[in-house]
């Protein structure tokens, strides 16, 4: 039995959280004892009891990356437990307590954005090769976006194996729960409705998105666009939205903890990303469900995306670009449905979770050998 420790610092479900539990549900448990340390309170807790594994709250860790105090408390853990190998989730103090340890420490990048030239060029540059390879035996990279950072910024590619996410399917809900919904959140049926499920933080480019809509509005197109999520920037995107005078076609939903149904009314996922994407979660679900995805050239985008297969890709920042594509399927609704269920085929061949399970335990196995 492999028994191994992942350290999270988060107190919200982000993705580094959704990794986790997609894994656990696809996990080799006669193989693999999956163990997860992270902070009180954290609302990841209760999801991670569903998945019947245990749990070490720890003091400290509070969304923070690194503390002197959070690697003392976190040394003590790991002498206490004796994992084989430490996986860290944007824990750099978790990294340091097991190299301290002497354990195996592997850690998932799960985010891309621009390499500072202070990490591009010597001698930041070797600083952080030394230092990362060092707290580091192996590092996954959730994108090819991803992978580039790092050897950007001067990490051997020996060091990095790169994986793209994997979700459980997501159940398309029933014709009655839908139009339960349509009611909820004021949507007419029979009309073309786009929607993004994010974070509402300037780097998702919602205000491009808007933009877009202003476009497709102005042209007199019937379409209905659902902006879900919470986030820093949530004022600014609704102040835009009635800037454009999209009242008639704009709903905010808020947090949306029921992904099946907020996806379900959708004929296309949006995401117009320009900051730290690299393998967005939300897409591969719709892609569960046969939907399409019209999405930004940024990071891992192109990765989930074959433009013209399963969805459409536009230039990063582009409205645009983005008004034309939308407005290309609202005209093609037999390519749109075709779309779909090409979107579907490439779930099932390349991000179902089974796959990211046997991927990530096919890293933990190399590293153990290579002891």
């Amino acid at each position: 039995m492999i028994r191994v420790l992942n350290i999270i610092s988060d107190t919200n479900i982000g993705g580094a959280g959704r990794v986790i539990l997609n894994y656990l549900q696809f996990s080799d448990r006669a193989q693999f004892e999956t163990m997860v340390a992270l902070p009180k309170g954290s609302l990841l807790i209760p999801e991670l009891q569903k998945q019947k594994v245990r749990i070490f709250q720890v003091n400290g860790l509070t969304d923070r990356s690194y503390h002197k105090d959070d690697v003392k408390t976190l040394i003590a853990l790991i002498r206490k437990l004796k994992p084989d190998i430490v996986h860290t989730h944007g824990a750099l103090s978790g990294r340091i307590a097991g190299r301290r340890c002497g354990v195996k420490v592997i850690y998932t990048r799960h985010s891309a954005f621009p390499v500072s030239a202070k990490l591009r060029y010597p001698p930041g540059r070797w600083v952080n090769k030394l230092f990362n390879e060092h707290y580091a035996d192996h590092i996954i990279a959730v994108s090819p976006a991803a992978a580039q950072n790092l050897t950007d910024a001067g990490i051997s590619p020996k060091r990095i194996t790169t994986m793209m996410n994997g979700v459980a399917p997501v159940p398309r809900k029933s014709p009655e729960e839908c139009a339960a919904l349509r009611e909820a959140w004021n949507l007419r049926p029979g009309v073309f409705t786009m929607g993004i499920l994010a974070r509402l933080e300037p780097y998702k480019g919602h205000l491009d998105i808007l933009d877009a809509a202003k476009i497709l509005a102005d042209q007199g197109r019937d379409f209905q666009l659902l902006i879900a999520g919470s986030g820093s920037f949530e004022a600014e995107i609704r102040s835009h939205a009635a800037s454009l005078h999209l009242q008639d076609h704009v709903r905010f939903p808020g947090f949306v903890s029921d992904v099946s149904g907020f996806l379900s009314l959708l004929d296309v996922q949006l995401n117009a990303s320009y900051g730290t994407e690299t393998s967005s979660l939300s897409i591969l679900e719709g892609f569960s469900m046969n939907l399409p995805a019209v999405v930004s050239s940024y990071g891992g985008n192109p990765c989930l995306v074959d433009d013209g297969e399963n969805g459409l890709i536009f230039p990063v920042r582009d409205s645009s670009a983005l008004a034309a594509a939308l407005a290309s399927l609202m005209d093609a609704p037999d390519r749109l449905a075709s779309m779909g269920k090409r979107a579907g085929e490439i779930f099932r061949e390349r991000f179902t979770g089974e796959i990211l399970a046997s991927n990530i335990e096919s890293v933990y196995r190399s590293v153990l050998s290579r002891a």
